[in-house]
């Protein structure tokens, strides 16, 4: 049996991806319209509170494409807290008029390799930094699921430690070109979803997230080892914005 690469985990994660139901948007009185939008502007003020306070972060996208019409990524500390939020959402106005499209669970987290041999990597700063993140409020956002393939001479998890370890050095070399340009958000989902690992990106200039995957494409272990599931691209939103999408 293979060695399990021990992982270090921050807080948990939750992409809620939603699409507006706009025929349902119409029909709400303008009076309705406008408590709508200060019940979501409120949750919004209260996300930023809670980043503030270094108690979570929020991320708040338009979504580009037909797969959806805007995403919240939250970071909390627990489960139950990422459970209110969305509680609270589902309780709104503005929630009403809105079709959950697509959803993932999973949390904040770092290989075991990151750590310094012979230290705690829960007292490291920079690694705490990574565990529970300010999530970056760049232009752009990029999400999409993966897994490590299993089948064949393929197996990710038939691979011996030191070989994952040279597969996933040679990889996050690819990663290091683009330090500056992309901002990498590792989530992990084994028993938390569908998938294996969250990844998300944000930039500030959209073609940067083309070029990255198409690079990491050739490399081994993307070549031999990754599978992809759906790509999520979109835009920074705030009140201004989202006031602005919602106007009729």
């Amino acid at each position: 049996m293979s060695e399990a690469v021990q992982t270090l985990e921050g807080w948990y994660a939750l992409h809620d991806f939603r699409a507006i139901d706009w025929t349902a948007w119409k029909s709400l009185s303008q009076q309705e319209r406008n408590r709508a939008e200060d019940e979501l502007y409120s949750l919004l003020s209260q996300y930023q509170g809670v980043e503030d306070q270094k108690q979570g972060s929020t991320a708040f996208y338009s979504i580009v494409g037909q797969k959806a019409d805007f995403m919240f990524m939250h970071l909390r500390e627990t489960l139950e807290e990422l459970s209110e939020l969305e509680t609270a959402f589902n309780k709104t106005i503005f929630a009403q008029v809105t079709i959950p499209t697509y959803s993932y669970v999973s949390i904040v987290e770092l290989s075991s390799y990151m750590a310094k041999p012979g230290s705690d990597p829960m007292q490291d700063p920079d690694i705490l930094a990574r565990l529970k993140p300010t999530l970056p409020k760049a232009k752009h956002v990029c999400f999409y699921p993966m897994n490590k393939r299993r089948e064949g001479s393929d197996n990710w998890y038939m691979l011996s430690t030191e070989e994952r370890r040279n597969f996933m050095r040679a990889h996050g070399m690819i990663g290091r070109n683009y330090a500056g340009k992309i901002k990498q958000i590792i989530t992990g989902s084994v028993g938390l979803d569908d998938w294996e690992w969250g990844v998300t990106l944000f930039s500030e200039d959209a073609l940067q997230f083309k070029k990255i995957v198409y690079e990491m494409r050739f490399d081994e272990t993307s070549a031999r080892f990754g599978e992809f599931g759906d790509f999520y691209v979109g835009n920074l939103l705030n009140e201004e914005k989202m006031a602005a999408m919602l106007k009729l």
